[in-house]
């Protein structure tokens, strides 16, 4: 015992992960950039998996550092397969051009129709410092460019036209005054996947 400390004991048995509250639209953190990660240590890989805890307890494929309130450019994702991380990923190269809808566990319960190009190349580096090179499309394409996004401070909001956008912040500032929205909601969509990014 340390003498003048209290130890108190807990009363969960501690599993080495804990889940952050996801930040939604309207946090200040959304819109910053986040610094590029320099090193790997333990408390990366912990952070790592904290993120894939709150992932899945969100129920969304992919969540960037920012969304947890923490300004490294990593995000991490699961598209069936296991969970994935990348640090400090760059989308190099894209082709095409695909509209789809999407949803961000940023901005809760709201779908939009967004055009993305359609394929991407992405950079960045695993969780060994192993480069990785990922050419995807798809969903997986659409998900990589809305993490990055997050990364660079830009909400899906930002990739709507001027009336959209004004459509689509309308629909948020009367949810947060208790209005029902489903109505307008439905201008906002086309149709597909209604996994949250």
């Amino acid at each position: 015992m340390t003498p003048g400390v209290e130890w108190v004991a807990h009363p969960l048995p501690y599993t080495g992960r804990m889940s952050y509250v996801v930040r939604t639209y309207g946090d200040p953190v959304l819109r910053q950039v986040a610094k590029p990660i320099e090193n790997v240590d333990g408390a990366l890989v912990q952070l790592v998996d904290d993120m894939v805890e709150t992932m899945y307890e969100a129920v969304g494929a992919g969540l960037a550092a920012p969304q947890v309130g923490v300004q490294r450019r990593l995000f991490v994702y699961d598209l069936d397969d296991g969970p994935k991380a990348i640090i400090n990923p760059e989308i190099v190269e894209s082709s095409g051009e695909l509209y789809h809808d999407e949803a961000c566990l940023s901005i809760p319960g709201l779908r939009i129709g967004i055009v993305r190009p359609e394929t991407v190349l992405l950079k960045g580096f695993d969780l060994d410092g192993n480069e990785l090179i990922i050419e995807a499309d798809d969903f997986m394409g659409r998900m990589f460019q809305h993490e990055v996004d997050h990364l660079d401070g830009v909400l899906m909001i930002e990739r709507l036209d001027d009336e959209m956008r004004k459509h689509a912040l309308r629909i948020l500032r009367d949810r947060a005054m208790g209005l029902d929205t489903s109505a307008m909601e439905a201008k906002l969509v086309s149709a597909g996947n209604d996994r949250p990014v």
